[in-house]
């Protein structure tokens, strides 16, 4: 069964072209390690809620837009593996000194499928 990462983050509005280019460059990374799928989407209509929403959730400020992601893995077992060997990898620490947004603000899990139609 698949399994899916997701990612919410909060990325200053004028790092948006320096957050795609490093989604971009991390995509070959993760693909080789076992993804299938990456998607990276930019806030387009992201609504203020009364008691929490997207915004309020990474506490993003006025500067910063709402960017939500995911990775699909063939299983869990291949994400566990794929996680482990990213981490290792000097390749990824290399794009950890590029990330244009504040990561100590970023949610992040695994997630089984329910539904996939």
């Amino acid at each position: 069964m698949k399994y899916v990462d997701g990612f919410v983050v909060a990325v200053p509005a004028d790092k948006k072209e320096a957050y795609r280019q490093l989604a971009a460059k991390s995509v070959a990374l993760f693909k080789e390690f076992g993804a299938t799928r990456i998607v990276e989407c930019w806030a387009d209509d992201v609504p203020d809620g009364n008691f929490t929403d997207f915004r309020m959730a990474v506490k993003a400020e006025d500067n910063e837009e709402v960017v939500f992601s995911w990775i699909e893995y063939p299983s869990k077992e291949v994400r566990d593996a794929a996680n482990q060997k990213i981490m290792a990898d000097p390749r990824m620490r290399e794009l950890g000194n590029e990330m244009p947004f504040d990561g100590k603000r970023m949610i992040y899990g695994g997630f089984v499928p329910i539904l996939d139609e």
